[in-house]
């Protein structure tokens, strides 16, 4: 079978299938190059940063740090510099921002992957109606192999529906399974920054140990 007789037999079914195709893969793509693009920060630049706040001097090491990570920690510092005292909020507020743009497209993937075989399923069924209403208006004398084809025409859009959400699925779980990564590396470098900064410029209300540890889960928990 060629691909026009796929749209021919399928209907506007298969042709609103095609779109939601046509939008998944354009959002992969974009998405795909962007995580590509991006830039890391591995372990010897986590290594690099402790040794520079051990110093004070962190500035040096988070200037040449790229992606969402140099973002939050390059806000953390400004905010720092500007005499803002919790911290942690702005790192809450850093943190939800990169994240929400890490994750840009993927409801909109998850609408498309969840909703396609149900598409395909209302095709094969409205399909499936029209078949039967030849039969009825045959009076019952349908030639089998007449039948056969009817009925594998109509189950035709299910197999495009599944075939469209099996991969955009697949895909979306391995860019949730990136943009998490990206998420804890967030939290991780976040609470370094927090840890070794002087205890009164990341919150002047904290002056015992239980309290800076209750600091630092807040922003285990920012991003």
């Amino acid at each position: 079978m060629i691909v026009t007789d796929i749209f021919d037999k399928g209907g506007i079914i298969v042709w609103i299938l095609a779109g939601y195709s046509f939008i998944a893969l354009t959002i992969l793509f974009e998405r795909t190059l962007r995580f590509m693009f991006m830039g890391s920060s591995g372990k010897q630049t986590e290594e690099q940063l402790i040794g520079m706040l051990r110093q004070g001097q962190p500035e040096n090491i988070v200037a040449k740090m790229r992606g969402p990570e140099g973002r939050l920690l390059q806000g953390i510092l400004q905010a720092s510099k500007d005499g803002i005292q919790d911290l942690n909020r702005v790192a809450v507020r850093i943190g939800s921002f990169e994240l929400s743009n890490l994750e840009k497209g993927f409801r909109t993937l998850s609408f498309l992957g969840n909703t396609a075989p149900l598409l395909g399923l209302l095709g094969t069924i409205i399909g499936m109606i029209k078949a039967f209403m030849v039969i009825e208006q045959a009076g019952g004398q349908v030639d089998a192999q007449a039948l056969a084809g009817g009925i594998w025409e109509a189950m035709l859009t299910t197999g495009v529906g599944l075939a469209v959400a099996i991969p955009v699925l697949l895909l979306l779980h391995l860019l949730e399974s990136a943009a998490d990564k990206r998420a804890q590396s967030m939290r991780n470098y976040a609470s370094l920054m927090l840890e070794y900064l002087p205890r009164d410029t990341v919150n002047s209300e904290l002056s015992e140990e239980p309290e800076a540890t209750h600091h630092r889960n807040g922003v285990t928990h920012a991003v």
